[in-house]
């Protein structure tokens, strides 16, 4: 990928697998964001102290602490074009934020987010539709 000047990455991003990583062109990435891997396309704005995720941890075997039972497989989320992730978004692995949508600050993205529509909340839910 070649590099986009227009593209803004601010202080203190951490990017947990570089390998698993797809941004876009013309992208801003604020302070304090944590990325394990994900799809990024163009033109997306993702606020501070957002995370995105691609793993979680274990948890089907009652016999077994959940830090002893390792890590789920990768899903990286996608995130389409002309996305905005508001202020402390959590979006959770495997999930699609299509294009166009908008994360309300603080919500939790358990379930993929149709185009052009504005979720918020904790689970997000649809708020209104931008169209």
């Amino acid at each position: 990928m070649p590099f986009d000047k227009r593209s803004k990455i601010e202080y203190n991003v951490y990017i947990s697998n570089a390998n698993g990583i797809s941004i876009g062109h013309n992208c801003r990435i604020n302070e304090n964001v944590f990325i394990q891997q994900a799809i990024i396309g163009n033109n997306v704005l993702i606020a501070p102290n957002v995370a995105i995720l691609s793993v979680s941890h274990n948890h089907e075997n009652l016999e077994i602490p959940i830090v002893d039972q390792g890590d789920t497989e990768p899903n990286p989320p996608t995130i389409k074009d002309g996305v905005w992730l508001g202020r402390n978004v959590v979006v959770m692995p495997g999930i699609t934020i299509g294009e166009g949508a908008i994360v309300g600050a603080g919500a939790v993205v358990t379930k993929d987010v149709a185009p052009f529509t504005i979720v918020g909340g904790v689970p997000a839910k649809f708020i209104k539709s931008r169209k």
